[in-house]
């Protein structure tokens, strides 16, 4: 049921889109449900669900609570008289898979990208892609980024296709505070599950190294990446004609050009210390270096392996990536991200797989509805605590028709 006469999808439908052979299916045959007697795999997907629409801060208080409501309990047709400590519910998260949630998130973004129409999948082959870093309160991380303090953070780089997180990777080693080493490991791990992929992934200044981009290129891996201004490099031919157009609109090109890039390689020295040495990168690249009519004094240097598209449409590709930046703030204003809900590895796994799995529908629901961000996670709130009282109502004989008058 819906209070909203001109929402096209309910949040009832959206539930109904959740596999729930696949939860069953992933609790016999893996060890989630082992030595748990009350939170199941099952149990845990449907609390987290429910506490992360439901609550304004999460903790794991906010999720003992949670589990005692009995509108909760009702929406996901749970035993009314199972109680669980907080206490439970950390230990839970420290131990079960959470490979479980992984397969279940995957699982639900297949679904919804399935549904994409061949016009949607060629707009949505532009994978935004970032990193971003949950530390508040991470003082007590035992395994974690070290940062100025003593303080410890957690790293995840999420790949982003403009409606939905279609990749995730979560990082709490010190290698992985290099945006060249945590973003080049995301996006190769997203290329190894599309086989037949024909992604443009789009980067800002975090990934810079040539190396990398030599082997994005060596791996026919296409990408847009926002280059530093004046890095080294050496033109070997310029794409600009001499009567051509450099007027694009809004958008001033100033220079594409087909470049070749310089990496520095430490090497060491018979004192035993090592120096930068620059070595030229043999592939190509091309350099488009375009500025707003409005702020020509402003550059923006895009580094691309991509030769036949056009310099407006690759910097037009690069404005979108501002969308993750969208998302991010989504994630962690909306969505309670910007905290730690365990000091574990694997429940912050649990939970930052939970948190894209309940984004996805929460994004589906706002953009089949056409409304906004916040918007939407207030009426998606709204309506799941309706649908479960509706369902209280039925259980005690009584028509919920006459409580929710649409």
């Amino acid at each position: 049921m819906s209070i909203f006469n001109e929402h096209k999808i309910s949040v009832s439908q959206l539930l109904s889109f959740i596999p729930e052979a696949l939860l069953s299916h992933l609790s016999a045959n893996t060890k989630v449900d082992h030595y748990s007697k009350v939170l199941q795999g099952r149990k845990m997907f449907y609390l987290l669900l429910f506490a992360i629409t439901s609550n304004e801060k999460l903790s794991q208080r906010t999720l003992e609570d949670t589990f005692k409501d009995p509108v909760f309990k009702a929406l996901f047709n749970l035993d009314e008289t199972e109680t669980v400590r907080r206490s439970s519910i950390s230990e839970r998260l420290t131990k079960i898979d959470s490979g479980y949630f992984k397969e279940i998130y995957e699982c639900i973004y297949n679904m919804f990208h399935d549904s994409y129409t061949a016009g949607e999948r060629e707009k949505y082959d532009l994978i935004r892609t970032d990193s971003t870093v949950i530390g508040e309160a991470a003082g007590k991380l035992k395994e974690g980024i070290a940062q100025n303090g003593g303080k410890k953070f957690i790293k995840y780089s999420v790949l982003f296709d403009g409606i939905l997180p279609c990749g995730v990777e979560i990082f709490n080693t010190p290698q992985y505070c290099a945006e060249d080493n945590a973003l080049s490991e995301a996006v190769l791990g997203h290329m190894k599950k599309e086989k037949d992929h024909a992604n443009i992934y789009i980067m800002d200044k975090g990934l810079g190294s040539a190396r990398r981009m030599k082997d994005f290129d060596d791996k026919g891996i296409f990408f847009v990446i926002r280059a530093r201004e004046n890095r080294r490099y050496e033109e070997i031919k310029s794409f600009i004609e001499k009567d051509q157009e450099v007027n694009l609109g809004e958008t001033l090109l100033i220079k594409d050009s087909l470049v070749k890039l310089y990496s520095s390689t430490p090497v060491p020295t018979q004192k035993g210390k090592t120096y930068n040495k620059e070595q030229q990168i043999e592939n190509r690249f091309r350099l488009i270096v375009v500025a707003n009519k409005q702020q020509p004094d402003k550059e923006a240097w895009l580094l691309t392996n991509d030769f036949e598209l056009p310099a407006k449409e690759i910097a037009d590709y690069y404005q979108k990536r501002w969308d993750i930046e969208v998302f991010f703030r989504f994630l962690k204003q909306e969505l309670h991200m910007s905290h730690l809900v365990s000091l574990n590895k694997n429940g912050i796994e649990v939970m930052i797989y939970m948190t894209l799995i309940t984004a996805m529908l929460i994004l589906i629901y706002k953009k089949a509805n056409n409304i906004g961000y916040k918007t939407a996670k207030r009426r998606f709130a709204m309506e799941i605590r309706n649908l479960a009282i509706s369902i209280l109502i039925i259980g005690a004989g009584g028509n919920p028709d006459k409580v929710f008058k649409t």
